[in-house]
């Protein structure tokens, strides 16, 4: 799946390095995955294959385990080679408990970059479902190979065919919002026919899910219902991320920025600041060293001092220096501002022009902009 970079949910986990200069990271419940994929092929070698041993058995496993999930990656590495071929950005490939996740900086600009993007990944899977159905049915190697090698064709096969499932975000669902896309030319009405197909196969999992599980399958069932759910979720929050893309469009911080800054002098002790805080409701002040700003101050940054130390240091201890501080400019998209403010876990951002500080923005400003136009209808 190739995700538009929204907030860094999977973006954390343990770097693997760098494959085409793109990051690989894996995500901490992949470990989950890939030991119980382990633990179902060494038991399915067990059964295929008694005469082996146990390490034999094992072994594979474990072999066909990482096989499986370097196809995940080259599967992702597709999408992001088109990507990057359109000079959309990838930030990152994480492998996770559902398999993998391109993330790229932005949506990609027309319908065509849409659906190359899109189609890339199962062509990919489908290719490496050849190339081990050719080695499965023609190469002259030994049992061990000819078992992973039957099993990795027809995994990536599934593969390629439940993502070309046209509901959104899975690759099918990319496919088809290209298409539709093009067809309409509204990027945004595109994105709901999507959605919607997204939920719809996500509702029908969750319901044979739930069915299997009621019958006896509680493994199975379950596990599909979850993946189910796991796919509402993405669409779900797939389109929420376009409607605020629109609902924001064309507004800049200048636009909603308080021109009004509040400031304190370096020297006012954290005690004093405290009550500053009480007095105005302002949680945010830029920190002066006479008339030159040096550093910004909130009140979470206060509290980590003991309070028992309040009156006994400035809050030039506790202040963010300028060469450190996050800061946007007033042409700045809103959209952008909100998204680096997610990622980088800030409630407020001075806005700067010509080394000056011109206004102040918070995340709280961006949020009450957009329930005003969720509530005048502005989404088309």
């Amino acid at each position: 799946m190739a995700q538009p970079v929204a907030r860094p949910t999977y973006e954390s986990g343990i770097p693997l390095g760098r494959i085409l200069g793109i990051p690989i990271y894996l995500h901490i419940s992949w470990f989950i995955i890939f030991l119980l994929i382990t633990l179902s092929l060494a038991t399915q070698f067990t059964t295929q294959h008694p005469g082996w041993t146990r390490e034999q058995h094992w072994i594979l496993g474990l072999v066909t385990s990482v096989l499986f999930f370097a196809s995940v990656v080259f599967h992702e590495l597709s999408h992001s080679v088109v990507a990057k071929h359109y000079k959309i950005p990838v930030q990152s490939i994480t492998l996770f408990v559902f398999g993998g996740l391109s993330r790229i900086a932005r949506d990609p600009a027309d319908a065509k970059q849409e659906f190359t993007v899109a189609i890339a990944g199962p062509l990919s899977s489908l290719f490496l479902a050849g190339c081990f159905w050719l080695i499965w049915r023609y190469a002259a190697a030994g049992e061990m190979v000819h078992a992973a090698a039957g099993w990795l064709w027809e995994i990536n096969l599934a593969l390629a065919l439940f993502n070309l499932v046209p509901g959104f975000p899975l690759d099918g669902g990319r496919v088809l919002r290209g298409l539709a896309w093009g067809v309409t030319g509204n990027f945004t009405r595109a994105t709901r026919i999507a959605s919607n197909a997204g939920k719809f196969f996500a509702y029908l999992m969750i319901a044979v899910g739930v069915w299997q599980a009621l019958n006896g399958n509680w493994v199975g069932g379950l596990w599909l219902a979850f993946i189910g759910w796991f796919l509402l979720s993405a669409a779900q929050e797939s389109y929420a991320h376009v409607a605020i893309r629109n609902m924001l469009a064309g507004v800049r911080a200048e636009d909603i920025m308080t021109t009004e800054v509040p400031t304190v002098p370096r020297d006012m002790s954290i005690e004093e600041y405290v009550q500053e805080v009480l007095r105005t409701g302002r949680r945010c002040h830029v920190v002066l060293g006479g008339d030159k700003p040096v550093g910004l101050v909130t009140l979470a940054a206060a509290r980590t001092e003991p309070r028992e130390e309040w009156g006994n240091h400035s809050v030039q201890a506790v202040m963010l220096p300028t060469e450190k501080i996050h800061w946007a400019k007033p042409e700045e998209p809103a959209l952008g501002i909100l998204q680096r403010m997610q990622n980088q876990d800030i409630n407020q951002m001075p806005v700067i022009s010509e080394n000056h500080i011109v206004g102040m923005i918070s995340r709280d400003t961006i949020l009450r902009v957009l329930q005003t136009r969720l509530q005048l209808g502005h989404l088309t």
